[in-house]
């Protein structure tokens, strides 16, 4: 009995520290309101939507209006079938009723305003980069924009993965939030570049393998590898495979598609290519100059 009661208390203290391990920790609290006191610019704000790539996953399937963020896009994965939410400016299905710490806490802690754990299908890993200023613009942008009304469908996902508590594990292991210093080693076009690579753009969260749950895998970042459901496979983007483009064939590629090749980017890659087209010239060019820079690294075999 002695022995039983033990293991018992054992148990109980695993499953506590589990549950205080594991809790949403959203940076921004009601003590944080004085950081959003200045409103957004939704002119910048129109740069950081671009970069984000927000437009080929929220906007409502089914239409051409790129700016009509109703959501509903499957997205499948191992885990099961995630189905993307309206970001619109509708204030009841979308986000029209945000605040910019509301914004703040999902971009940079994957934790909604109900105070629950977003799935890293939604890549806040790379989000979490972002300064305060760009995600008030951000949310200025997107209060510009139409409402949209409609809620996507639920999740269609393994139950086990249903518990969002258990997410709070996964981001123990993945999850490193913070603002990306500049690197006084680099020129102020390369730390541009590096962070929209590294934050704005998420490039390493497709350019990258993962493994059994869903994290990156260090030793292949950016060098591509098999697409998580196993379909297709996504570019190394490193000089271990496209050392010989220049800076420019870079640059050019994000505003036309075209390669050096003579060839033309496809799939997800187009839809990409449709929003930094839109970027300054400047910001393409500080793209290219990261990657350019990016240790190369074999594709991991399948």
């Amino acid at each position: 009995m002695v022995w039983a009661a033990c293991a018992a208390c054992i148990v109980g203290i695993i499953a506590a520290i589990g549950w205080l391990v594991t809790a949403p920790r959203p940076a921004f609290t009601a003590d944080s309101t004085s950081l959003f006191d200045q409103a957004g610019d939704a002119r910048r704000g129109e740069q950081v939507f671009l970069a984000g790539d927000c437009a080929s996953c929220h906007a409502s399937p089914g239409q051409e209006d790129r700016l009509r963020l109703g959501g509903g896009l499957a997205l499948a994965s191992p885990f099961g079938t995630f189905r993307v939410p309206n970001i619109s400016s509708d204030p009841t299905d979308g986000i029209g009723a945000w605040t910019t710490k509301d914004l703040a806490n999902a971009l940079l802690s994957g934790v909604s305003p109900d105070g629950s754990h977003y799935y890293p299908v939604f890549p806040y890993s790379s989000y979490a980069h972002l300064t305060i200023e760009d995600v008030a613009d951000l949310l200025a942008y997107l209060r510009s924009l139409p409402a949209v009304s409609g809620r996507a469908p639920p999740h269609d996902i393994n139950p086990l993965f249903s518990i969002r508590r258990f997410l709070g594990f996964w981001k123990l292991l993945y999850f490193r939030p913070g603002k990306i210093a500049p690197d006084p080693a680099h020129d102020e076009q390369w730390n541009r570049g590096r962070y929209l690579v590294e934050a704005a753009g998420h490039c390493a969260e497709c350019h990258s393998s993962r493994d059994a749950f869903g994290g990156i895998k260090d030793k292949t970042r950016f060098a591509g590898g098999r697409d998580p459901v196993g379909t297709g496979f996504y570019p190394n983007i490193t000089p271990a495979r496209i050392g010989h483009w220049s800076q420019a064939d870079l640059a050019e590629m994000l505003m036309s598609g075209n390669t050096p090749d003579h060839g033309r980017v496809g799939s997800s890659m187009a839809d990409v290519v449709t929003n930094t087209a839109q970027l300054s010239q400047a910001d393409r060019d500080a793209i290219a100059a990261y990657i350019k820079s990016l240790p190369a690294r074999p594709t991991e075999r399948p």
